[in-house]
């Protein structure tokens, strides 16, 4: 909307301010250097020349909401406002958002980060969740830390249960595999690079079950693409290996009491066995005295063609007047 006061064609003659908030995924310099009041903030935006200043995207920025007039009480924990930038790093007026209140979440064991990219939590920890990837690993904050972390460490503080989960969806979405995993655990599935199956549950923590004929198991949603799409941009996005699954975690410790609820293998066969029963046509059977035992279907019977008269052979001609009558013979006998 203003390229020129935006810095879009000379950054050099950029008069609108950064927004002071952490960028996350550059260095940690980069982020400190460009962090500053809001105060300050909010000042040099209404000494802007008034076309900026005054225009509607920076007044609704300004606006008064609703829960703005409310005072907490003491009982009130407030959660933390973070301000989130564009990864890269382009931006204008109009992106001017307001501050996005974060999940909470606490570390139910030690994690050992293997990449510059992750952060390691303790157990105990509360960490705020930035982004949920479908790959399970989430990038969170703790204070200066940030990076990413396995989904599968981490736990609500309200409920052992992820509220957010869906529901399975039996009908089951079309996927290949992009990298084959072999199988360490009796409930997951083992594939190779490039076999077609069907999603049925897509869970948080990365690991989704999956269904092959009438086979199912879990496996890693980073090592599968939608049917139809490119397969190549998809491998290139790998960059870090499955994360851990919550069963594989040792020395967990839950502030709940009651265990994280999550469906066994046997109810999604046996679940997914019924629904592609009744999927599949069935035949109408025909009526059975009660107690019979059911009958096998007979191929049908082809019918065969009828059997033509038989034509009798032409008599002779003394044969012929032998047996006519009276009156025939006579006109013979006149014609003659």
């Amino acid at each position: 909307m203003f390229p020129i006061e935006a810095g879009d064609i000379n950054p050099e003659k950029r008069i609108i301010p950064h927004l002071p908030a952490p960028r996350w995924f550059d260095g940690q310099r980069v982020a400190e250097s460009r962090q500053g009041t809001l105060t300050e903030y909010c000042n040099s935006l209404m000494n802007l020349p008034g076309k900026i200043s005054r225009c509607n995207h920076l007044l609704n920025f300004f606006k008064v909401r609703p829960d703005d007039l409310k005072l907490p009480t003491d009982s009130q924990v407030k959660k933390p406002e973070t301000y989130l930038v564009p990864r890269d790093g382009k931006s204008n007026v109009t992106d001017i958002t307001g501050p996005i209140i974060l999940q909470t979440y606490r570390a139910i064991a030690d994690y050992e980060k293997s990449s510059g990219s992750e952060m390691a939590l303790a157990t105990g920890d509360v960490v705020d969740v930035v982004e949920k990837s479908q790959s399970g690993w989430w990038f969170c904050q703790m204070k200066t830390k940030r990076g990413w972390v396995p989904a599968s460490y981490l736990e609500p503080l309200d409920s052992p249960d992820e509220a957010e989960d869906p529901e399975p969806n039996y009908a089951g979405e079309p996927y290949v595999t992009i990298k084959a995993y072999t199988a360490l655990l009796e409930d997951e599935m083992s594939l190779e690079q490039g076999e077609t199956i069907e999603v049925i549950h897509k869970l948080l923590d990365g690991w989704w079950v999956i269904r092959k004929e009438d086979v199912t198991g879990y496996f890693p949603s980073m090592y599968l693409q939608q049917a139809g799409q490119d397969t190549d941009q998809a491998q290139s996005r790998i960059k870090r290996g499955a994360p851990p699954r919550r069963s594989s975690i040792r020395n967990a410790h839950s502030i709940h009491q009651q265990s994280r609820k999550r469906l066994s293998q046997d109810t999604y066969r046996r679940n997914s066995v019924r629904f592609l029963q009744q999927r599949r046509p069935r035949a109408r059977p025909g009526p059975q005295s009660p107690g019979s035992p059911l009958k096998e279907e007979e191929p049908p019977k082809t019918e065969r063609p009828k059997p033509q008269p038989a034509v009798p052979p032409r008599p002779s001609a003394d044969l012929i007047l032998h047996r006519c009558s009276e009156s025939t013979k006579r006109k013979l006998a006149s014609a003659v």
